[in-house]
């Protein structure tokens, strides 16, 4: 006898939870080469170490950003405003591309709500056994399945709260600490919120973040377009539905290639069925379209009833590549990066800052006037470094006190001058006075601050 299809798989549902069923493919596998990258990133990247510190570190205490061999001070804080516009910039251009496969794909939320649903499959069994599951009464072995999942996913999630936390406080010190019982108590909770939020996000809300709480599903109708790909189900091929046998001629019974297996809804991790069109609630997570491709390869059917395709291709068409928008997105986008890396490259790696004393003026002991100052140098470098200061276009004036510092990486230094005025040439009231301060190991760093001089 023939192979038979089932037509449909419909176990008592005691509840909304969605519990989706395991499948394998080539998005699934892109997914998870995807999000073992990322989670390696995340994970991995906090204990490395760099010139004897931890290579990435955002030190609130000293307000310092390192970054590998870089650091970013508060006065740098614009790079880090212009990297999160072009990030933001950037799913916009992606998701006129492909639509939200940055959710599916790349999202937190979705790498670890994949995570927490491996830990039930490990720990509940398949689609149809977690849903016996929920239905039967509570006995040991229910108790024992829920237990060992709920305490790996808090296991993941105090690792992930950890993690993230280990990013603003050097992660070794905080775990050597919290083994020997010894964490801080601001820690402790920062560290028990972040854990909470993984546990609830990824563990219990899931869908209901794609849907409900992230603004970025309302969004996409507006970034979308007809050239825009999605992942679509072909109703002119698949309709109409309905089970056949492998050998039966679908065409003789007025049927297309879907057999109504609802396997595409099983695999979803939203709970949609594609094959009533775009929802807010697809995630383009491709699901569906391996659960899909693996059906026809049993029927010996065609791959592609459910795809990524555009508005256009589906109506016939054919999906326009280099469409004005796309290439104008691409290329603004293009220019941000690489003004965002000129800037990166270029910013000072010294910081001058003038603070003039409140006095307007004094007259010294040689009969000049006299303005004081307090000037703030910072060593915005990874090593020591000798500065000079100066005045630019200093005719008239004469700078007075110490002119060359040393200066530890990272330190600052307050440094009192006066600026005195040499030939006031008729010249009275306020006038510009400009600082200079030089490195005297790197020359051609520099950079300068404009004061103001006041005489009688």
């Amino acid at each position: 006898m023939s192979e038979r299809i089932p037509a449909r798989n419909i176990p008592i549902e005691t509840s909304d939870a969605i519990h989706t069923r395991s499948f394998t493919g080539f998005y699934r596998s892109l997914r998870l080469y995807g999000a073992g990258i990322l989670m390696l990133l995340f994970f991995g990247t906090s204990w490395l170490t760099w010139n004897g510190r931890q290579a990435v570190l955002w030190d609130l205490a000293d307000r310092k950003f390192y970054v590998f061999g870089a650091t970013i001070w508060p006065q740098d804080l614009f790079l880090l405003t212009a990297l999160l516009m072009i990030g933001a910039f950037g799913m916009f251009t992606l998701s006129v591309f492909a639509g939200r496969v940055w959710c599916g794909y790349a999202c937190p939320q979705s790498v670890w709500t994949w995570m927490f649903m491996w830990v039930e499959k490990v720990t509940e069994g398949e689609r149809n056994q977690r849903i016996r599951l929920d239905a039967q009464p509570w006995s040991a072995e229910k108790l024992a399945r829920r237990g060992a999942k709920h305490g790996l996913w808090l296991a993941i999630s105090l690792a992930t709260g950890l993690t993230f936390i280990g990013y603003f406080t050097p992660i070794r010190a905080m775990v050597n600490e919290l083994l020997h019982l010894s964490l801080d108590l601001e820690t402790v909770g920062w560290v028990g919120f972040f854990s909470l939020c993984t546990y609830i996000n990824a563990g219990w809300l899931r869908e209901k973040v794609c849907r409900d709480m992230c603004p970025y599903s309302n969004l996409q109708s507006v970034m979308f377009d007809a050239d825009t790909l999605i992942i679509t189900y072909d109703k002119a091929r698949g309709e109409n539905r309905g089970p056949r046998r492998k050998d039966e001629d679908a065409k003789a019974l007025g049927l297309g290639d879907c057999i109504d297996c609802t396997m595409c809804v099983q695999v979803c991790p939203t709970g949609i069925d594609i094959r009533d069109g775009l929802q807010l609630e697809c995630i383009s997570c491709g699901a569906c379209i391996d659960a899909c491709d693996s059906v026809m390869d049993k029927m010996g059917y065609e791959r592609g009833l459910v795809r990524y395709s555009s508005e256009r291709e589906m109506a016939g068409g054919k999906t326009r590549w280099f469409r004005p928008k796309m290439v104008a997105q691409t290329v603004l986008l293009a220019l941000l990066a690489v003004g965002f890396v000129i800037a990166f490259l270029h910013r000072p790696l010294v910081a001058l800052d003038v603070y003039k004393d409140r006095g307007l003026y004094r007259e010294n002991s040689d009969g000049q006037i006299e303005n004081i100052y307090s000037l703030k140098v910072i060593n915005k470098t990874q090593s020591p470094h000798r500065y000079a200061v100066s005045l630019d276009d200093a005719d008239d004036f004469a700078l007075q006190g110490a002119s060359e510092l040393h200066l530890a990486p990272g330190e600052l230094a307050l440094l009192p001058v006066s600026v005195a005025l040499t030939d006031n040439d008729g010249k009275h009231g306020s006038r510009p006075v400009v600082f200079r301060v030089r490195d005297l190991d790197n020359p051609d760093t520099t950079v300068t601050t404009k004061s103001r001089f006041v005489s009688p």
